[in-house]
């Protein structure tokens, strides 16, 4: 369990202020819980109101990250590094807590928060898929705030008015209905074949019309490609 959250400030900025200053920092509130919502959560610091998720804020993230120290020192986690950085850097301003996907076992519940926000749905290729994200939803941090942010009502899903392209996208079918074959996608980014999956990005991520407005640039998908590939 993370610490109790310090009192509310005086000038508590709402959502719109929040948003501004996230894209600042080359993230974006992609989804968030209000007090309700994270009154049913046993695993937030005590004293959460509302819970900001963070994504990176596309297509402007990848050049700004690799200009950053983290990127430039040549070490490991590169990515990680920052975000402890810059997230953390704003929830001390803030008075919040700073909460991130990695650095587990044990790892805090992202997707489900995600999936609790409304915001975000599965979608037919497993992978949580979000209305201006698309299959490219990810996040490199959240904030637990102590006090109350108003959201506005979720969108809809977006597979609902859609005929699935991500469903057929995938060269070696390892995603479908039935999982994800992981073994059957890593042996296909190995091959020569799968070069355009490797330095483009997955092509089931890249069908999905809902991802297309702000879209991941091909350099930043190719770096996480290479990460999960382990190269």
């Amino acid at each position: 369990m993370a610490r109790a959250l310090s009192s509310v400030p005086s000038e508590a900025p709402d959502l719109a202020a929040l948003e501004e200053a996230a894209r600042d920092r080359l993230l974006t509130i992609s989804c968030g819980l209000g007090s309700a919502a994270c009154a049913a959560l046993e695993d937030l610091p005590q004293g959460t109101r509302s819970l900001l998720l963070l994504s990176p804020l596309e297509p402007a993230f990848w050049p700004g990250f690799t200009a950053s120290p983290e990127w430039q020192d040549g070490g490991a986690d590169p990515m990680d590094r920052w975000s402890r950085r810059v997230i953390g850097t704003w929830a001390r301003e803030l008075g919040a807590e700073p909460l991130f996907p990695f650095g587990g076992p044990p790892f805090q519940p992202f997707l489900s928060w995600a999936l609790a926000s409304g915001a975000l749905h599965g979608s037919p290729v497993g992978m949580l898929v979000h209305r201006g994200m698309g299959l490219f939803a990810s996040f490199r941090g959240a904030l637990a705030l102590p006090w109350e942010v108003s959201f506005p009502d979720p969108a809809p899903r977006p597979c609902d008015s859609c005929d699935a392209p991500c469903a057929t996208s995938c060269p070696v079918g390892a995603l479908g209905a039935s999982g994800y074959d992981v073994a059957r996608c890593k042996a296909h980014l190995a091959r020569p074949e799968g070069r355009d999956c490797l330095e483009g990005g997955c092509l089931a991520r890249r069908a999905c019309p809902a991802g297309r407005t702000g879209s991941r640039l091909a350099a930043h998908s190719a770096y996480h490609m290479r990460q999960f590939l382990g190269a």
